[in-house]
């Protein structure tokens, strides 16, 4: 069973940034790539980024495009997120996935990610 810790969430205001991790002890990571989801209270876990095993290839949300910036360390096992100009809208608990295999899945759904993490709270206050 693969293990995901995500950190970096808080409070931020409108305007601001977080910086969010994910690691993982797994060696199957440098393998696999990597998405981050959220979601908000009374709404679908849905899609935020995701990045390709070599980090040739990203993928972003409409919400996500020109604000967050998915990265990776294989070395660390460690997978980013940076967010700025958030926005309350970005309010959520978010959550990182690995995916089947290395390459980004077609479809940015939850079912194509094998292994989650216990997510980490993001508020952003107006």
């Amino acid at each position: 069973q693969v293990q995901l810790q995500e950190s970096g969430g808080g409070l931020a205001q409108a305007g601001g940034s977080l910086s969010l991790s994910c690691g993982t002890s797994d060696d199957t990571f440098p393998n696999r790539a990597m998405g981050w989801f959220r979601q908000a209270p009374g709404k679908e876990r849905e899609f935020v980024a995701a990045i390709s095993w070599s980090s040739v290839w990203k993928s972003y949300a409409d919400p996500a495009k020109g604000r967050f910036t998915i990265s990776r360390d294989n070395a660390k096992k460690t997978v980013y997120l940076e967010m700025n100009s958030l926005t309350p809208d970005d309010t959520a608990v978010y959550y990182c996935a690995a995916a089947r295999f290395p390459q980004i899945p077609e479809i940015p759904n939850t079912s194509n990610y094998l292994y989650w993490g216990q997510g980490t709270q993001v508020t952003v206050s107006s």
